[in-house]
């Protein structure tokens, strides 16, 4: 791949900041304030979009903001991986804003401006941790994530939020410190640096052993947002957020950091050649596996819709893991584009919960008897990323599931079949009696439509339609993939 110099990868951090303050500035007028939201959005994601054309090309674009000390750089650096990551959320952030309003508005919830700000400030992290040079920029932005995303979880700011709030930070801030960290320092100390650079790969190829193995492990357990197991409690107590950030947590920012982050360190920092001849890729899947399984057993006892949300979230984050742990071009393939199809389908299904809780104040899965009729461009989107989180075709989540499927029979471990197969049962098992009870159980209370407002409904029919494009046509998708390849 050709490096070429260039500002690209700073200007979605640059906007993003800018787009916090403006916010801030404009606290007294709620319209101005949402207009930002939304304007700023659109800004970025058209910024991104111009770095397309570059890594189709082969091309990595890099800037260095300062160098701190030899082998520690402030850099960012754009190719297939981080633009996917990067295409994702700041995409989403827009449907995100518009949401947002319709949300805020109809609750009347209070503090939206520190809202706005904290919501575009976890976006912020998310274009750096996506564009991120170093291991010292990803981690940076890693933490301001944890921080921003903060007061968003701890929103209502009663006894319930506060809880979730201390349980979020106690799990993201002491694996980042615990676990990040000295990872990092062993990574500095074997190879002189922290850049996604070839001499760190190298560094560490010539050392092997113990502290390689320790070092890797930490870093794995380290990504905490990552929700595996038993890392994963943090993720459903923060579930008492308002639905939007929910949103945020499961699909834009939060946990997609968290696996991005690990997909990026094994791939860039340890390498597949290395990962491959000590078996820590094959161990690795295997670890996660338990992750994939257990989270879809218990989100099978879940009524609370959020909760059983969330659940799924933990499971599904760990295919993406596997994936880049298979460490065959297929597997890789697989883990990377499931980034891309859980990021449509679990953001679908949180605007459906809040649409159902903002029209009908219904949290339990037990309540929905005979809603579907009353709320039919809900609950069809719900069946709709619901099949993609089971991976039915041609919803987008077949697609990641078949090439992962794929890559575990390529590599003969009949074991991680049997895992994927028998998770995306358990999927449909925890998946299937919503949308059946919302269409087929109970009295039909009328079809008279009541729908949360237009500006909710509209994000949720616009990422389940997205969910079976990108299930029709992968390969848009696929061409930047492959890249990383």
């Amino acid at each position: 791949m050709k490096e070429v110099p260039s500002v690209l990868p700073l200007l979605p951090v640059l906007i993003t900041f800018t787009v916090v303050w403006l916010i801030i500035a404009s606290r007294s007028r709620p319209n101005i304030r949402e207009l930002w939201s939304i304007a700023g959005s659109g800004a970025t994601f058209l910024v991104v979009l111009a770095m397309v054309p570059h890594v189709l090309k082969g091309e990595v674009l890099k800037f260095k903001l300062s160098d701190i000390g030899p082998g520690l750089s402030f850099s960012f650096r754009v190719d297939g991986l981080g633009l996917v990551f990067g295409l994702i959320s700041s995409f989403l952030w827009i449907l995100a804003s518009f949401y947002n309003v319709g949300y805020m508005r109809s609750l009347q919830e209070h503090a939206q401006t520190r809202y706005y700000a904290c919501f575009t400030s976890a976006i912020l992290g998310a274009q750096g941790v996506a564009y991120a040079g170093s291991l010292l920029t990803l981690y940076l932005f890693y933490e301001i994530i944890t921080v921003v995303t903060y007061p968003l979880v701890a929103h209502h700011q009663d006894k319930e939020a506060y809880e979730a709030g201390k349980k979020y930070l106690f799990y993201l801030m002491g694996t980042s410190k615990g676990l990040l960290l000295p990872a990092m320092v062993l990574t500095y100390l074997m190879a002189g640096s922290l850049d996604f650079s070839p001499s760190v790969y190298k560094g560490i190829i010539e050392q092997r052993g113990f502290w390689v193995v320790l070092m890797y492990w930490f870093f794995i357990l380290g990504f905490a947002k990552a929700a595996i197991m038993p890392l994963h409690n943090w993720l459903p107590s923060a579930m008492v957020a308002p639905t939007p950030v929910s949103a945020l947590l499961h699909a834009v920012a939060v946990v997609k950091a968290g696996v991005f982050s690990i997909s990026r360190v094994m791939l860039s920092v340890f390498g597949i050649q290395m990962l491959s001849e000590t078996g820590l890729g094959l161990y690795t899947a295997y670890f996660v596996s338990v992750t994939i399984l257990l989270a879809s057993v218990i989100a099978l006892t879940k009524d609370d819709l959020k909760e059983r949300l969330a659940y799924s979230t933990i499971s599904q984050l760990s295919y993406i893991v596997l994936g880049v742990a298979l460490l065959n071009p297929v597997g890789i393939l697989g883990g990377i584009f499931h980034i891309v199809g859980h990021a449509f389908g679990k953001i679908t299904l949180f605007f459906c919960a809040g649409a159902i809780y903002v029209a009908h104040h219904k949290k339990k899965i037990s309540e929905l008897s005979g809603l579907g009729y009353q709320m039919p461009f809900t609950f069809g989107a719900f069946a709709v990323a619901s099949l993609s989180m089971i991976g039915v075709p041609p919803v987008g989540g077949f697609v990641s599931k078949w090439f992962l499927v794929n890559g575990s029979v390529d590599l003969k471990e009949m074991g991680l079949t049997v895992v994927l197969l028998l998770s995306a049962l358990l999927n449909a098992g925890y998946f299937a009696p919503i949308t059946f009870k919302a269409f087929f159980e109970g009295e039909v209370q009328g079809f008279r439509l009541r729908e949360a407002p237009l500006w909710m409904v509209m994000p949720l029919c616009v990422t389940a339609t997205l969910s079976v494009l990108i299930g029709l046509w992968p390969d848009v998708v696929l061409r930047l993939i492959r890249s990383v390849l």
